[in-house]
């Protein structure tokens, strides 16, 4: 399947991770059918995954929503995370390697950042976080 630039957007919410593992395996889907090498497959699989894990951990709920995107010379798949969490405090720290608030490895937010082409994330303390994660077909 070619995606077009008609293609809607599509939302899904996650509370809990029962949500992600839907999540993770529509995404998986999505990608191999928007035509991404097995390779990007997994990096957008692994990145939204990562996404929605923290959506749940931190949060408690949030929505994530899916794009195909069409600038300028190049055309992919975009995934937007958000949600009215407690927002990051410091985020040189969240984004440093290893860091972690939760006792985990704290490769998440750097290690998806590395995964995608085009990575923003945006918090406010006690309004919550909005990242973005596009990956471009090639």
């Amino acid at each position: 399947m070619k995606p077009s630039m008609e293609m809607a957007t599509v939302w899904r919410k996650i509370r809990n991770e029962a949500d992600v593992a839907m999540l993770v395996a529509y995404t998986f889907s999505l990608a191999k059918q928007c035509g991404f090498s097995t390779v990007a497959v997994t990096e957008i699989t692994t990145g939204a995954s990562e996404l929605a894990t923290n959506i749940v951990k931190y949060a408690g709920e949030g929505m994530m929503s899916f794009s195909w995107v069409v600038v300028k010379n190049h055309e992919g798949l975009e995934v937007m995370a958000e949600d009215r969490g407690p927002g990051i405090k410091d985020m040189a720290l969240a984004m440093s390697e290893h860091y972690s608030t939760k006792g985990t490895l704290g490769l998440g937010l750097p290690g998806t950042r590395r995964l995608a082409d085009e990575f923003e994330i945006t918090s406010e303390p006690e309004m919550g976080t909005r990242v973005l994660f596009r990956k471009w077909k090639i």
